[in-house]
C-alpha cells in the first residue's frame, strides 16, 4: 500500500466522520486531501474521476427526502465530492500545465 492509498483512504474516513461530527474546515481538508491522492492518477482515470465528481456534486441532495439518513446520506456524498473535486482540479489543472508545455 502506497502513500496516496492510505491518503485516499484517510480521506473517505474523513469524509464519513464528517457527516456525524463538526470538524472546523472539513471541505477544505478534503479537498487537499483529494488533491495529493490526485497526483496518483493514471491517465486512463482522469475522465471518470472528472466525471464522477460532477456527477456526485450535481446529485449529493438527492437523499435529503429519505426520513431518518437522509442528511447523513447527503453530507457523505457532498464529502465524498470534494475529495473527488480536489482530485478533478488538480487533473484538469496538470492537463493545462502539459498542454502549455508543448
Amino acid at each position: 500500500m502506497n502513500v496516496y492509498k492510505i491518503l485516499g483512504i484517510v480521506a473517505l474516513l474523513l469524509a464519513v466522520v464528517a457527516a456525524f461530527v463538526s470538524i472546523p474546515y472539513a471541505a477544505v481538508v478534503l479537498a487537499v486531501l483529494g488533491v495529493a491522492v490526485g497526483f496518483n492518477v493514471t491517465a486512463d482515470a482522469q475522465v471518470r474521476i472528472i466525471v464522477s465528481a460532477i456527477a456526485l456534486r450535481a446529485l449529493a441532495g438527492t437523499f435529503d427526502a429519505v426520513p431518518a439518513a437522509g442528511p447523513s446520506l447527503t453530507s457523505i456524498i457532498g464529502n465524498v465530492a470534494s475529495i473527488l473535486a480536489g482530485i478533478a482540479l488538480l487533473i484538469i489543472f496538470r492537463n493545462i500545465y502539459n498542454r502549455m508545455r508543448e
